[in-house]
């Protein structure tokens, strides 16, 4: 079958690879009806996320058709329709038991303590071959699947895969209150589904923050206040929709591979700090930092990886809280950690529990509540899968989100 494999940093390919079988009784392997493309799957090819390994076939979201089943596999029948979890999860170990599904005992190949296990993913995941493929092993089927009601389409459905889960676990654990102002840093796919999970919750006004004006364009349809931080200067602008006090909430959507302005006022600030942002990306990605596996613009490191965490930690009002969303590797360890400690804030982070969101989000998109699909962009065969990843990768006009259909 076909799948997209990744060989190296700045190195994935289109390869024939063997079918998936049934390894265990706890297995299912589907067919998949759609896949996608997530920001998260650049930070590998970049070098921002370290320890792959070669051969692993990359991708974490999928939709499709179980085609079979492990025999300790109880509550689904081949032929399902399915939704897969991003993060694998076994059910019934207390983390599991507990809502904390990204935390699953069990499911990491590496032990109890090695933490969140997702597809497509380095060394310290599993690893686990991922979902950009023709068909896929689904380690803890019955927890790591969820069917998909009727009424809801695979377009829909991809999207509940990954991102949008994401979006409202970041929204969830800033505990949003009826009324609170929340800045979204980062409007990519996640930071969209961000905020619309914040104005699901009853945010009063959110505040998007970022540079691409399609991006923004895309926030402003959701009602969103806007602010590109190559024009102006991000933390000035906050305080002027806050009246100077600061938002209540600030979620980081963007982690590792975040940049910093590159015109307009805060350009300035930034080259302050040009040593400092040097240091980060050689510390998070010592095997791309000089640009050695950039091609054609493709593939380069995020600038300066701590700056959308500075940007959330200095626009939040006092006593404020910050949640983190976007993804950082175990290698990064720059944090404003003094700034946000002398502003009394308070910070959950961490990696969305899937299998403990997806049948809500599922819920909403079937009764009409939500329709994901208003940030799909682009539909592309599997074929076409390394093109379309050089474009969404280079942040090209209109390439927010990429939905990727196998041909069978």
């Amino acid at each position: 079958m076909k799948a997209l494999v990744w060989h190296a940093t700045g190195d994935i390919r289109l390869d024939d690879v063997a079918e998936p079988q049934i390894e265990q009784p706890t297995d299912a392997v589907i067919r998949l009806t759609a896949s996608a493309i997530c920001g998260t799957d650049l930070h590998f090819i970049r070098g921002t996320f370290s320890d792959m390994k070669a051969g692993t076939i990359l991708g974490h979201e999928g939709v499709g058709i179980i085609e079979q089943l492990g025999d300790q596999v109880r509550n689904f029948d081949v032929g399902d329709r399915v939704v897969v979890c991003s993060t694998l999860s076994c059910g019934y170990c207390p983390p599991c038991r507990s809502g904390n599904t990204a935390q699953c005992d069990n499911a990491n190949p590496n032990g109890p303590q090695a933490g969140t296990c997702f597809f497509g993913g380095p060394q310290a995941t599993g690893p686990v071959n991922g979902l950009q493929a023709e068909k896929a092993r689904i380690p803890f089927a019955s927890n790591t699947l969820v069917k998909v009601p009727q009424e809801v389409s695979d377009e829909q459905a991809i999207l509940v895969s990954d991102i949008f889960p994401t979006g409202w676990f970041g929204a969830e654990i800033a505990d949003i209150t009826r009324g609170d102002t929340v800045a979204v840093f980062g409007c990519g796919p996640v930071g969209q589904f961000t905020i619309a999970s914040a104005l699901l919750m009853g945010a009063g006004r959110v505040i998007a923050v970022d540079s691409h004006d399609d991006r923004l364009a895309m926030a402003r349809r959701q009602g969103a206040f806007t602010v590109n931080f190559d024009k102006e200067d991000p933390l000035e602008a906050i305080a002027l929709l806050t009246g100077g006090l600061g938002v209540d909430i600030a979620i980081d959507a963007v982690g590792v591979d975040s940049e910093h302005a590159h015109h307009g006022p805060a350009a300035q600030q930034a080259e302050q700090k040009a040593e400092q942002y040097r240091q980060e990306v050689q510390q998070v990605a010592p095997d791309n930092a000089e640009h050695q596996h950039v091609q054609n613009g493709n593939w380069v490191p995020g600038d300066a990886p701590s700056q959308s965490l500075e940007w959330a930690i200095q626009g939040l009002k006092k006593a404020g809280t910050l949640s983190i969303i976007g993804v950082y590797p175990p290698a990064a360890q720059t944090f404003p950690i003094g700034m946000a400690m002398n502003k009394n804030l308070t910070m959950k982070m961490g990696n969305c529990n899937h299998h403990a969101i997806i049948p809500h989000l599922l819920e909403l998109v079937r009764v009409g509540a939500i329709d994901p699909t208003q940030v799909l962009t682009q539909v592309e065969p599997l074929s076409d899968v390394v093109s379309a990843y050089q474009h969404f990768d280079k942040r090209e006009t209109g390439w927010i989100k990429t939905e990727l259909l196998p041909s069978h």
